[in-house]
């Protein structure tokens, strides 16, 4: 017979790569948040789910179950065989509560002699663990924010610490949103459930991490928010300012973004501005836009918008927290900023 797993021991387990989760919930479920690292096997689709709860609603808790047994029973052979195919690490199902769905996924998966326990108390559990380890979450003393003009590439630079085994935290990864008003463009931003449980997860992984890295972002990113523990260590820590030259950072924008894939998101992401930028420069940016030279539109967005409001939050810090960095293009500036940590990494 399966066994419980509370959330506690299913992290530790999860963190030593000695389980493989299984979110049991319907696509949208498991679409809208669910459990970093887990896949999903559906004891329901979207349509049976919603069926079956009408008929709780309308007829009964019993009639419920009996059509949820019926649509279970035709489908067990596939359920059972995407199980099979799975890697051997013992198997982990949960679903909301820790209810009728995993217990049922648990049971006819223990039945076929697969090794499976089920989260105690569901996804549910898990995010009640986020929730209150954002309260009083302990963040290394040394945090380093990656400032810079918007195009400076600072995405890229940290994907490439990541690669290299620096402790990085990507916000706007976590938040599938490249932190502008343009920063959704050509991507679906996650929501802040999601946000969080990648947060938690990656912050976990980076526990004994003497510093963190990460981009100096405003409160929000896209539909998200940054919890107040990170805001408040990301203004008490090292302030790393990224100088990169005009036209590098229009190449990677355009690199980036490619406008001309999405043309029209772009000339509405520019109307939600429009009216914060000088009315001769606004149309020429527009027109730009509109004709496609997309050069042009974004160097004036550079120019007349962004370095503006860059410059006016740039000197906010004191100088003993300021690090800057000039460099031709990215790839100078993360030979720089490797010396940077190097040598503070040595220092310490």
């Amino acid at each position: 017979m399966f066994q419980d797993i509370s959330i506690n021991k299913l992290w530790q387990a999860q963190q030593e790569k000695s389980v493989m989760l299984i979110d049991v919930r319907s696509p949208s479920e498991y679409n809208h948040s669910t459990i970093p690292g887990s896949i999903n096997i559906p004891v329901f689709s979207d349509d049976e789910r919603a069926e079956i709860g009408t008929i709780y609603k309308q007829v009964s808790q019993e009639a419920a179950k009996e059509r949820g047994l019926e649509i279970v029973s035709q489908k067990l052979p596939s359920f059972i065989k995407q199980f099979k195919q799975l890697p051997p690490q013992k198997k982990v199902v949960f679903c909301w509560r820790g209810g009728m769905r995993s217990k049922t996924a648990a049971t006819v998966v223990d039945l076929m002699g697969i090794p499976v326990a089920r989260l105690e108390g569901g996804m549910r559990s898990f995010r009640q663990l986020v929730v209150s380890s954002f309260e009083n979450y302990d963040l290394p003393t040394k945090t380093y924010s990656l400032n810079g003009y918007t195009g400076s590439g600072k995405t890229v630079i940290l994907h490439h610490l990541e690669n290299q085994g620096y402790p990085v935290i990507d916000l706007e990864g976590m938040a599938n949103h490249r932190g502008s008003i343009f920063g959704e463009i050509g991507l679906e931003p996650y929501n802040q459930t999601t946000f969080e449980s990648l947060l938690f997860a990656r912050l976990q992984e980076l526990d004994q991490s003497p510093y963190l890295i990460f981009e100096a972002e405003s409160r929000r990113i896209g539909k998200t928010i940054i919890p107040d523990f990170l805001l408040k260590q990301k203004e008490k820590g090292i302030q790393i300012h990224l100088f990169i030259p005009l036209e590098e950072r229009v190449k990677n924008i355009l690199d980036d973004y490619q406008p001309w894939n999405h043309l029209e998101e772009c000339i509405h992401a520019f109307s939600l501005i429009k009216k914060r930028i000088h009315t001769p420069i606004a149309s020429e940016i527009e027109t730009a836009l509109q004709s496609e030279n997309y050069e042009k539109a974004v160097r004036y967005l550079l120019e007349y918008y962004y370095d503006p409001r860059y410059n006016h939050t740039m000197n906010q810090y004191p100088s003993n927290q300021h690090v800057d960095i000039e460099a031709k293009d990215t790839e100078e500036a993360i030979k720089k900023i490797k010396a940077v940590l190097e040598a503070i990494t040595i220092k310490h």
